[in-house]
Parts: structure tokens; C-alpha cells; sequence
């Protein structure tokens, strides 16, 4: 108990302390150290008056000042009468409650003198509207009036009461009101009385008009009663149910509601019986509070005296209604995907024609429901088999379901409303759209009955669909929530009892904007001092406006850099031919809408194409060339062979002597590529590599067969121009048939090569063609060399082989014999006596060189020569083989 009474007094000693110090306090309550007073003259003033204040400070100090403050505002006019008093002039002080600081500023510090609280206000105004009233059981009279603007002072009103000969009857006073009540008793039943109600305060007095006062007037019927108030089932009316002690005379009753505490609104009622009435037009779940009044007149309001016969208002009711279930029909519409599918449109039930909240929405067909969407979407696809004629769309909500609303699928077969007009408004964000109809008179035949109009429009490119439901009363329609520089396809049609009619579309800008690129564009054709040009058309989302003309700039790239403008209209074609100067164009186009031209687009340089002439000049030059090329080198190869014989005939033989050389054998070329075989698709003319045996002296005359050779018999000392030679052909076909079953082949060397090339070709298993042309070209040399070629193989039981044929041309002897001037060297053997007759017996060594006399006076006897080698050399021809 003693710390919580130490606490308390503590508590209270603060409080005490923050009272006594607190300078929240007003300026009367503050205290201070006196340092001084304030005075003002004078102390209530009128507002819009000018004041004057003295402020006195109790000792004078020197290098200090003396200021005032008015309301926190430093007062500039100022005058001292001398160190301890100063006078400041207030002008036009408008504020009713001021107060005023005194203070005293030291360079060190400033201190408050004294404060003052200035009161202002204004003289009262006249009292009016003065009314008195009283009940016909009420032993008071209620007066009241009007004291009009506020005077900022204590006003007093005195009421009197006097008899028609001025005689005072009664006399009451109050204050700061606008009301008294006096004895009912003081006035006579049909005696006229004056009632005068007088003001004053500070500055003055005000006296009201005579009010006169007659007790049969100023009775009025008794304060009614409400007995009880209930909610219709719709929530959008009640119903009260009153009573009244006064019933001498017919009386008629009146209605006023609020909401939520705001301001009164009177009702029209409907009165069901007596002492019964019913207020409409009231919204769902809201809070209202009623009141009651009767009147004897049936204005309501006032009597042929213009003086009121209405009761007071009667105490207040207060109820919450109901919520309320929607009861129009949605807004719906339709757009169809296909055939079968259709998008189904509807907007929400307005707000006012529903309480609580849309819950979904349900889609029917044929009285089966369809779908069941969420309360948030708008729209849904469905699947309508072909035979459905209608769709129907309901939204639930928390207190009931809006009515079906039809959602046609079926065309009327009527043409639809004729747009007249698409007007933007000036604000670039609203279209207006206005529509005629010319088949009013015959919709009981043609499309049946008008129900209403839809408006849909869409953005280009194309976005979400939006439209509206129209009245079929009206004839126009604004669009707003535009955007500006976006084109908007706009559709109106009518919808009937027989369908929906065909729409009347058109494409409009709320507001038309400069495009933002230019057209792209293509030069077809370019030839001196004219072009033909091509554009194509501006994206939709680039163009932002209709397009009125193309502006086509033209600047040649030339010395002079000349620059040609053309317009061209926007509804022409988009391909023109052009005079323009002759060489090198830049071109650019751009697009221009009512708002102005835009960029200019990409720039495009052109050149005219050369001349005909010139390129066929060309073409034939270049043709001729290539033809002359292809000439040389197809006689090349006749010419180098002219060059070669030419060469060979003036020359000495050892010029032209050309060597086998091993490095060209394909079998050298095998071995170096790690012994492989060549390939199926092979160019190489020489066979496979056979096998080498090795065969002793005492065996050659069972392993190589004896070769007969017949002839022509020529002497020998025949030449070669007295020996009848017999055509190439015939020789070959005879080496041909005679060596069928040869094996091998040597490989040829090509002599004429200035660079020592070796070029091989494949050869057949007879004998070379081209060996054949080449010693043809001789005279048919090896035709009488070899006319005749016989092989015996009586002697050996082997057949030909590669070892046994190689042993023909294998050199035994130093002596060597030229055997064909083409070329071919053989080894022969035979006796002394042989020699005699015929040729010399020599062995023939590969590189020996003898003139063609000789080789044909040694092969024209009928020799038997034996095969004396096992290798056949490779033996060089004296033309080439490639020709």
C-alpha cells in the first residue's frame, strides 16, 4: 500500500507540474514572469476594424527590443513613446479569435512580456422564418426562427408577445438559440396576436418582422407512429405500417429515407390502405432509416396562408433489406469459328439489377446444359450440332438466376442496317457510328420482328472481339476506349424473331496518325532514262491511318546529284513506269496519311542495264574464244605428230632412239604402292604380274616353242620399194589370230613426248591397235614382217607362256639386228650355214637400232626362230600412241 500511494502522488504531482507549465495552454492560461502588460483598445472589436495595442515593459534595458506577434505574425507598424512602451497598429484584422505576443529581445535571449486574447465578431442579423405551432392536445406553442449568419458574440433574443393594441402579454428571453417555447394559454381562440423576436449583443440590436399569432392556424394533426416495417420479397421495397391520435380530418401521409447516416431524401409512396404504404426503388442490402409525417392539406405542405399543416416528423425506423435476385436478361451475342463451333458472348448483370455476387454462368441448348463457366469469363466455344436453332445463357448469383437469354444461331435472310456515318470524335480516343433501316415495313414478311441492334468492332490486326446491345429504338451508337492509330473494323447488325441479319461493316481510325516506315520497293526494270518500279502495300499496325499518296524520291547518283520528287495517289496502282535521269538512281518512297507523310523507307540504288549489242558482242566473243581453244587442242596432237615425223626424217636415229625405262612399268608402280593390285575402275593397261620360272640351257628346247615365219621371197638385195607390201589390216588380223593365247604384252613407250611423259593405255590381248597405225604409217612394215607367224609347239609339250614368249625378244648375242623400225627387237638362233643363206645370225640387244632394209630382207625368208628368253623386253614405238 505505501508504493502504490507513492506512486499516485507522484502521478498526480506531474500532472499538477504539466498543467501549471504545459504552453499548449491559451495564452490567458499561461503563466509567466511579468515582465510587463499588454493593452488593446478596444477590447471587442468589429470585424474588418483596425486596433491598436500598447505593450509596457517593467524595466527598461538598454540594447534591447520590443516586439509583437499576431497570431505567430511578426506586426511591422509599429511607433515607440519611449524605452519601456511601444504602440503597434493592427489594419482590417479579419480573424474573430487573435491573440497577440509581447516579447523582449536581448542579444542573448528573448523573453514573452505579456499576451492578449482579441475577441471580434459582427452585430446580429434579423431573425426570420419565424414559425409557431402546436398540437391540438399540446398546452405549449413552439416557436422557432432563423437567426441568420454567424456573429462570432453572445447573441440574446428576447420574444414578446402583444395584443392587437399593442399591449405586451408575454415576455420570454434565451440565448444563443433559435427556438422558445411559450404558454398556449396566453392566446384566445380566434384572437389575433403580434409576436416580435429581438436580437442583441455586443454591437447591437435586430428586430424581426410581426409574426402574427392565431391559434386556429398554427394548429397542426399529431405526430404519427410507426407500428411496423417489413422487406418485400424482391428487396427493392418496403412496406410501413403508421397510426395517429389525430383523425378529425383526413390526413395524408409522407415518407422520407436515409442511408447510412446521410442526408434525408423524400419518397413518393404507395398507399395500400389506411395506415398502410409502400416505398419502391430501394437497393438490396442496404441500411435505411424512415420517418413518417401527416399533413391536412393535400399539397402537403402548406395551407392557403402559406403556413404549415404538417406534423412533425415522426421518430425513425431503421431496416437492412434483402438481397436481391437479377431479373433482366443478360446481353449475349455470337461469332461462329465453324459450322458446328461458336464462340458464345455475354456481359455481366448490371449492378443495380442484383445483390451479392455472380457465382457462373450456364449455357443450354434444346433445354440440356451445355456448359458451366466461371464467374470471372465472358465468353466460352461450343459445340453446337447442325440442327440447334438457339443457345441460351443464365448467370447465377447469390440470390437467384437472371432469366435465359436467346443467343440466335440462325440468318434472317435480310440484308442488314446501312452505316451512314463513322465519325471520330476530336478527343481521337470515340467513334460515333449512326445506321438507317429500309426494310422497317416489311419485317412481318421478310426477317420477322426487331428485337434489337449489335455493335461489334475489332482492332486491326485482329484482337478481342468487344460489342454492344442496342435498343431497337436506336439509331447511333458512340464507341469509346479507342486507341489512336489503330484502324477498327465496325459491324452493326439487326437481330430478329427470325435470326440475325447480314452485317453492314465498315473500317475507321478514332484518329488517324503518321505511318511509321516506308513502303518497300522493288525496280523491276531499269533502262535509259525510264524504270518501271514496284511497291508493296504498308503493314495495317504500320500505317496508322488511311493512306491517301505514295511520295517517290528519285536522286541521281551522278556529277549533277539531281533530285526528283513524284506523288502518286494511294488508291492507284502500285506499279509505274518512270522517266528519270539516264545512270546510277538512289530511290526511296514513303506513305502519307491525313496526319502527314512518314519516314521515308529503305533506300535502293539502281543502274540501267547494258546495251543489247554490247552483250551479244560479248556473248560471240567469248563463245568464239572458246571454240577456238577447243580446236587447238583437239589438232594439237595431229600437229605435234607432223613435228615429230619432221623432226625424225631430218635428224640423225639416235636423236629419236628412246629407251624402255623401267620407272614407267605399271609392274614398278605396283610394287611401289606395297605391292597392291590396281583397282576395278583402273586406267593401267598392264596385267597382273605372272610368276618367273627359272629354266636351264638343256631345257629350253622342251619349254620354248619354234616360231615359223613365212614370207614373201625377195632377194637381198631387194629394197624396200621393190618388195610389194601387203595393207595393214591383213597383218594385224594374222598377228591377231597367231597370238590369241600370248599372256603377256610388252608395255609401249611414248617416244614423242618432249618431256620424256609416259603414257600407257590398255591393250588388248591381240596385238596394239595403235602399233598398227604407227607402223602403217611406215609403209606397212609390220604388215610384210609378220604376214606370216606360225608357233610350234610340237616340239614342247607346254603351251605359250609369259617366261616362254619373253624368250623372242631376249638379246643372246652382241650382234645385234634391227628387226622393225617400230621398234621391236628379237632374239634368234640357228646355225652358221642359216646365216649364210639368209640374215647374219645375231642376237638382237635391247637399245640396237637397224634400218627397215634390213629388217625386212632378214624376216623374208621362211625362218624357224626359237625362243631363246624368258622375258620379253619392252620395245619403244616411233609414233605416239595417244594421237
Amino acid at each position: 500500500m505505501n508504493l502504490s500511494s507513492c506512486i499516485w502522488r507522484c502521478i498526480i504531482i506531474l500532472l499538477i507540474f504539466s498543467l501549471q507549465c504545459s504552453p499548449l495552454r491559451p495564452v490567458g492560461c499561461l503563466s509567466y514572469r511579468k515582465l510587463g502588460y499588454v493593452t488593446v483598445e478596444p477590447t471587442f472589436f468589429l470585424i474588418g476594424s483596425n486596433l491598436t495595442v500598447y505593450c509596457h515593459i517593467s524595466i527598461c534595458k538598454k540594447g534591447s527590443e520590443i516586439s509583437l506577434d499576431l497570431n505567430n505574425e511578426r506586426v511591422k507598424d509599429w511607433k515607440e513613446v519611449n524605452c519601456s512602451t511601444v504602440i503597434f497598429n493592427l489594419t482590417n484584422v479579419q480573424m474573430p479569435r487573435s491573440h497577440v505576443l509581447c516579447k523582449l529581445k536581448s542579444p542573448h535571449v528573448t523573453k514573452i512580456v505579456s499576451g492578449l486574447d482579441l475577441h471580434g465578431g459582427l452585430p446580429p442579423h434579423k431573425p426570420g422564418n419565424v414559425t409557431c405551432e402546436t398540437t391540438r392536445a399540446s398546452a405549449f406553442i413552439d416557436c422557432s426562427w432563423k437567426s441568420g449568419a454567424e456573429t462570432y458574440l453572445s447573441t440574446t433574443y428576447n420574444v414578446s408577445v402583444y395584443r392587437g393594441n399593442r399591449t405586451q402579454v408575454h415576455l420570454n428571453q434565451t440565448q444563443d438559440a433559435e427556438e422558445i417555447t411559450i404558454p398556449r394559454k396566453i392566446v384566445d381562440g380566434n384572437t389575433k396576436y403580434q409576436l416580435i423576436i429581438t436580437a442583441y449583443n455586443h454591437f447591437g440590436a435586430s428586430q424581426s418582422d410581426p409574426f402574427i399569432l392565431c391559434e386556429k392556424d398554427i394548429v397542426i394533426p399529431d405526430i404519427p407512429h410507426i407500428l411496423h416495417m417489413e422487406f418485400e420479397n424482391s428487396s427493392t421495397a418496403a412496406v410501413l405500417k403508421w397510426n395517429t391520435s389525430d383523425f378529425s380530418v383526413t390526413l395524408k401521409s409522407y415518407i422520407r429515407l436515409r442511408k447510412h447516416s446521410g442526408s434525408w431524401e423524400a419518397r413518393e409512396t404507395t398507399e395500400l390502405s389506411e395506415g398502410l404504404m409502400r416505398v419502391d426503388d430501394l437497393r438490396p442490402l442496404t441500411e435505411y432509416e424512415f420517418q413518417i409525417r401527416t399533413c391536412n392539406s393535400t399539397s402537403g405542405l402548406e395551407t392557403s396562408s402559406k403556413r404549415p399543416s404538417c406534423s412533425r416528423w415522426s421518430l425513425s425506423v431503421t431496416g437492412r433489406s434483402p438481397g436481391k435476385g437479377p431479373s433482366q436478361e443478360l446481353h449475349v451475342w455470337r461469332t461462329f469459328i465453324s459450322q458446328l463451333m461458336v464462340i458464345v458472348l455475354w456481359k455481366p448483370p448490371h449492378p443495380d439489377d442484383y445483390s451479392g455476387v455472380v457465382q457462373e454462368y450456364k449455357i443450354f441448348f434444346d433445354q440440356k446444359e451445355a456448359a458451366t463457366c466461371p464467374a470471372t469469363s465472358s465468353q466460352r466455344s461450343v459445340m453446337v450440332p447442325a440442327e440447334v436453332q438457339a443457345l441460351s445463357v443464365s448467370a447465377v448469383t447469390s440470390y437467384g438466376s437472371t432469366p435465359a437469354a436467346d443467343v440466335p444461331l440462325t440468318h434472317s435472310g435480310v440484308f442488314g442496317p446501312v452505316l451512314r456515318e463513322l465519325a471520330p470524335a476530336a478527343n481521337g480516343s470515340a467513334v460515333l457510328v449512326s445506321w438507317s433501316w429500309l426494310g422497317t415495313k416489311h419485317w412481318s414478311t421478310s426477317g420477322g420482328e426487331l428485337r434489337h441492334y449489335v455493335v461489334q468492332w475489332i482492332s486491326v490486326p485482329v484482337t478481342q472481339l468487344q460489342w454492344n446491345k442496342l435498343d431497337k429504338d436506336q439509331n447511333s451508337t458512340p464507341i469509346t476506349g479507342l486507341t489512336a492509330g489503330v484502324r477498327y473494323n465496325i459491324s452493326v447488325y439487326a437481330v430478329t424473331t427470325g435470326g440475325v441479319s447480314a452485317p453492314s461493316s465498315g473500317l475507321v481510325y478514332s484518329k488517324q496518325q503518321r505511318p511509321v516506315s516506308g513502303p518497300i520497293l522493288l525496280v523491276l526494270v531499269h533502262e535509259s532514262r525510264r524504270i518501271l518500279i514496284q511497291w508493296d502495300k504498308l503493314p495495317v499496325d504500320q500505317r496508322r491511318g488511311f493512306v491517301t499518296n505514295y511520295t517517290l524520291y528519285v536522286q541521281s547518283l551522278g556529277s549533277n546529284h539531281t533530285t526528283l520528287r513524284v506523288v502518286v495517289s494511294g488508291s492507284g496502282p502500285r506499279q509505274m513506269w518512270l522517266d528519270c535521269p539516264d545512270g546510277t538512281l538512289a530511290l526511296q518512297l514513303t506513305a502519307s496519311t491525313s496526319a502527314g507523310e512518314g519516314p521515308r523507307g529503305s533506300q535502293i540504288v539502281s543502274q540501267p542495264a547494258a546495251p543489247v549489242a554490247g552483250l551479244v558482242i560479248v556473248v560471240v566473243f567469248i563463245i568464239t574464244f572458246f571454240i577456238a581453244i577447243t580446236a587447238n587442242l583437239m589438232c594439237w596432237s595431229c600437229v605435234r605428230e607432223r613435228i615429230k615425223h619432221w623432226c625424225i626424217s631430218w635428224g640423225p636415229a639416235w636423236l629419236v632412239e628412246n629407251l624402255p625405262k623401267p620407272e614407267n612399268s605399271n609392274a614398278i608402280r605396283l610394287l611401289k604402292q606395297d605391292g597392291g593390285e590396281p583397282s576395278f575402275f583402273s586406267r593401267e593397261s598392264d596385267p597382273l604380274l605372272s610368276p618367273i620360272s627359272l629354266i636351264y640351257w638343256e631345257e629350253r628346247d622342251d619349254v620354248y616353242p619354234a616360231i615359223h615365219v613365212e614370207g614373201p621371197h625377195f632377194g637381198l638385195g631387194q629394197t624396200i620399194a621393190e618388195t610389194p607390201s601387203l595393207p595393214s589390216d591383213t597383218g594385224t588380223a594374222l598377228v591377231e589370230r597367231q597370238m590369241e593365247h600370248v599372256s603377256y604384252k610388252p608395255h609401249i613407250t611414248i617416244l614423242a613426248s618432249k618431256k620424256e611423259e609416259v603414257e600407257e593405255e590398255p591393250k588388248d590381248v591381240p596385238v596394239n591397235v595403235e602399233e598398227e597405225v604407227c607402223l602403217s604409217e611406215f609403209g606397212g612394215i609390220r604388215g610384210g614382217l609378220l604376214s606370216s607367224v606360225e608357233i610350234d609347239y610340237s616340239d614342247s609339250p607346254l603351251e605359250p607362256t609369259l617366261s616362254s614368249l619373253d624368250g623372242i625378244l631376249r638379246p643372246k648375242t652382241t650382234e645385234a639386228t634391227d628387226v622393225l623400225s617400230t621398234g621391236f627387237s628379237t632374239g634368234r638362233r640357228g646355225t652358221e650355214s642359216e646365216a649364210e643363206v639368209g640374215c647374219p645370225s645375231l642376237e638382237l640387244h635391247q637399245g640396237d637400232i637397224h634400218t627397215p632394209d634390213m629388217a625386212e630382207t632378214c624376216l623374208s625368208q621362211n625362218t624357224e626362230m626359237i625362243l631363246s628368253g624368258g622375258y620379253f623386253p619392252q620395245v619403244t614405238t616411233l609414233c605416239d600412241t595417244q594421237s
